[in-house]
């Protein structure tokens, strides 16, 4: 049996963390009351398989098998897992959570971002948690998004990159939750569990269309656009581009365990 009272207290913390956190977040408390005591494990242990960590966490888990969670999720994909401290300190962990749908070769090379510790303040963590981990996070996850989509240069905070596909259509995978609008209203249809936004190639003057319209509209949000493609294919014609950053801009990799 969980303790209800423990249990209470971290879905509280994280209730209120996720309407500290910029952007939107809803939480999803483990195990909960509706699933039978073999369903919850089943759904701890696999929240526990993708929990991207290397540190705190992992250290915490292999002492302590992970026996209730709060789980906050964003538009795009993005999760954090928030889990207790097993080491003698207040607050809890927060760790990052790898999407499930990506294939283990779209990790391989990246830096894990790794959680923090927080101290038990929902206001102050909140702050921590925005300036420091979701910093490194999304980084991460836009690398592991562009691997998957064949190794393209990953989207920055104020840069999207637009990534041909071999069917003829357009896939991103934007940092953060500010583009998503613009890109769902241009057409784009976001994966849940990726996070990537698709744009179809049935009709390629739509196509176009859409990509000529999203960039105004994410410039006047800071945004600016780059459209890569295979050099045999032809870009639309008034499609945004800029160059590739530099090479010392790029992430650094190195190596993942899964």
């Amino acid at each position: 049996m969980h303790d209800h009272d423990t249990t209470g207290r971290l879905a509280s913390f994280a209730d209120v963390l996720a309407d500290q956190l910029p952007g939107t977040w809803t939480t999803t408390h483990l195990p909960t009351d509706d699933r039978d005591h073999r369903s919850y494990l089943a759904d701890l242990a696999e929240l526990a398989e993708r929990i991207w960590d290397l540190d705190l966490a992992a250290a915490s888990l292999a002492e302590q098998p992970l026996q209730r969670a709060a789980v906050l999720s964003r538009p795009d994909g993005a999760q954090l897992a928030l889990l207790d401290r097993h080491d003698g300190g207040d607050g809890f962990l927060i760790a990052p959570v790898a999407p499930r749908a990506l294939p283990d070769e779209a990790y391989r090379g990246v830096r894990e971002p790794n959680g923090i510790a927080l101290a038990g303040d929902p206001f102050l963590d909140a702050e921590a948690v925005a300036s420091d981990l979701l910093v490194r996070y999304d980084a991460a996850l836009a690398e592991v998004r562009h691997n998957a989509l064949g190794g393209t240069q990953p989207s920055q905070p104020d840069r999207l990159v637009l990534t041909w596909q071999p069917d003829g259509s357009i896939a991103t995978a934007p940092i953060g939750d500010t583009a998503g609008p613009v890109l769902t209203e241009a057409g784009f249809v976001q994966d849940p569990h990726t996070g990537i936004y698709s744009l179809a190639a049935d009709d390629t003057r739509a196509q176009a269309r859409a990509v000529r319209a999203i960039g105004p509209q994410l410039d006047a949000l800071g945004i600016t656009t780059a459209l890569q493609h295979p050099t045999s294919r032809s870009a639309p014609s008034a499609a945004p581009s800029t160059s590739p950053p530099p090479e010392g801009a790029r992430p650094s990799r190195t190596g993942r365990a899964r």
